[in-house]
């Protein structure tokens, strides 16, 4: 009687966490399903466009004048000639190819988005080809750069930020209940094979779908929160804490040690108060007299010193006190990243970092960013990600389709998610309570939406 009792509470208990996990699989399909189809569809716009940016600002970004590239000293000054309000120079990016043009780029607060503007020259003629607002790493134009904020913030600033964490929150969440619902669907699913309702058709679709993409969906949503405000910003301070911060060189010359110091992107933002482990500083930074004539010398001292990728920018300081930075940033296969700072009053390299000796990792982040983004392995990248990206909104139309078919009847008993948490066992509810808190505090977005379900919910169920 006791084996009886025990199996019959397992069983109840398993159907119970069944209900749960189909529940809660409903409600993010209803509910954040739009923001997922949203996220899944501008990303897929943003990832095809580099080649029709390419052709859009085809005039701007090369040229037809093949010779001799002049100085970039002489390049600055043909564009800052071309500009009409006296802008902050803060990189340089020389020309890759024969046939592109240099970006000379400026702090500009009237470039919507971006905040910095280009002037585009050629360098052997030194004719202005161009002045474009630029964004980013990419150095993306005018096009994608809308595209990017539209997938990131649907063009509504910091609010619109929500938007995408919310879809990156839960994606991962509903791919894992999806696979979860389809193995526990057993016989369910093979009978989906011989019965030719509109609806099975819909749902065997969705699930082989579902199956196809589940490591690409994890991966996406993963990667996609680390662009995120709030699950971002904790995922930055984890990395930090356990030490998966990426090595970046040390642009301060007034401490002894010049070697490469490990730290995480926003280093420069930390530890301002450590001041007392410092060796004392001059009174006032000196200020080199003519900064623009220093970029030749520090060009071919991190050209001297292995910095060799044809896509790089220099990073200038307008005082002695701090070195310059050159950095790789050829993020295609293999992976160009290194960089090296450089100080320029005596043109020798004081620290650098090579992504050769980064921790794996660093890499695996590295290369996981440059992934989602759709460049690391050029128009393969590309087009994997826009199969992907197109497949998953198809997925989540015949998930709509699939509920529309099988939608309740006005006044029908509904399956509520707290009802069917109320069947767990003790021990299920705590493992599962203890799991919401956890993924509610590392997530906050998702966390407040998942509030929102259970109010959403326990209306449903008082109704009924």
């Amino acid at each position: 009687m006791s084996i009886k009792t025990n199996s019959k509470t397992s069983e109840s208990s398993s159907n119970a966490m069944l209900l749960l996990i189909t529940r809660l699989h409903f409600y993010i399909g209803l509910f954040i399903g739009p923001f997922i189809f949203v996220a899944a569809l501008t990303g897929t716009i943003y990832v095809i466009t580099p080649q029709i940016e390419n052709a859009l600002y085809k005039d701007v970004l090369t040229t037809q004048n093949i010779g001799e590239s002049q100085p970039l000293s002489l390049q600055i000054a043909a564009a800052k000639s071309s500009l009409q309000s006296d802008l902050t120079l803060f990189a340089v990016r020389p020309a890759p190819e024969l046939g592109d043009t240099t970006r000379i780029m400026f702090l500009d607060e009237t470039a919507q988005h971006s905040g910095a503007r280009a002037v585009f020259i050629d360098p052997a003629t030194l004719e202005v080809k161009g002045n474009l607002p630029v964004y980013g790493t990419s150095g993306v134009l005018p096009l994608r750069t809308t595209i990017d904020f539209m997938h990131r913030q649907l063009l509504l600033g910091e609010v619109g930020r929500y938007y995408s964490e919310l879809a990156a929150s839960w994606l991962w969440i509903a791919a894992l209940g999806g696979v979860f619902l389809w193995y526990k669907g057993g016989k369910k699913n093979s009978a989906a094979f011989a019965i030719r309702t509109e609806h099975l058709r819909k749902r065997r679709r969705h699930y082989q779908l579902g199956l196809f993409l589940f490591v690409g969906l994890v991966f996406v949503s993963i990667t996609g929160l680390t662009w995120s405000k709030w699950a971002g910003d904790n995922i930055s301070t984890l990395r930090n804490s356990i030490g998966w911060v990426t090595p970046s060189v040390s642009q301060d010359l007034t401490t002894i040690d010049h070697n490469m110091m490990m730290s995480d992107e926003h280093a420069d933002h930390l530890n301002h108060s450590s001041h007392h482990n410092m060796p004392p500083k001059k009174p006032a930074a000196e200020k080199f007299e003519d900064v623009d004539a220093l970029f030749d010398g520090v060009l071919k001292a991190a050209r001297d010193a292995g910095i060799d990728a044809n896509k790089l920018e220099i990073r200038p300081s307008s005082t002695k006190d701090k070195a310059w930075r050159v950095s790789e940033i050829d993020r295609s296969w293999p992976t160009q990243v290194d960089s090296v700072a450089v100080d320029a009053s005596t043109m020798t390299v004081t620290s650098r970092a090579d992504f050769a000796t980064f921790p794996i990792v660093a890499k695996l982040i590295r290369w996981g960013i440059d992934a989602h983004m759709g460049v690391l392995f050029g128009v393969i990248n590309q087009i994997i990600l826009t199969f992907f990206g197109l497949s998953l909104c198809l997925m989540i139309i015949w998930g709509y389709k699939m509920w529309w078919i099988r939608r309740p009847q006005a006044g029908s008993t509904s399956k509520p998610l707290l009802q069917a948490w109320g069947k767990l066992s003790s021990t299920q509810k705590v493992i599962t309570v203890l799991i919401a808190i956890a993924l509610g505090l590392s997530m906050p977005v998702m966390g407040v939406s998942l509030i929102a379900f259970l109010l959403i919910d326990a209306y449903r169920w008082k109704r009924q």
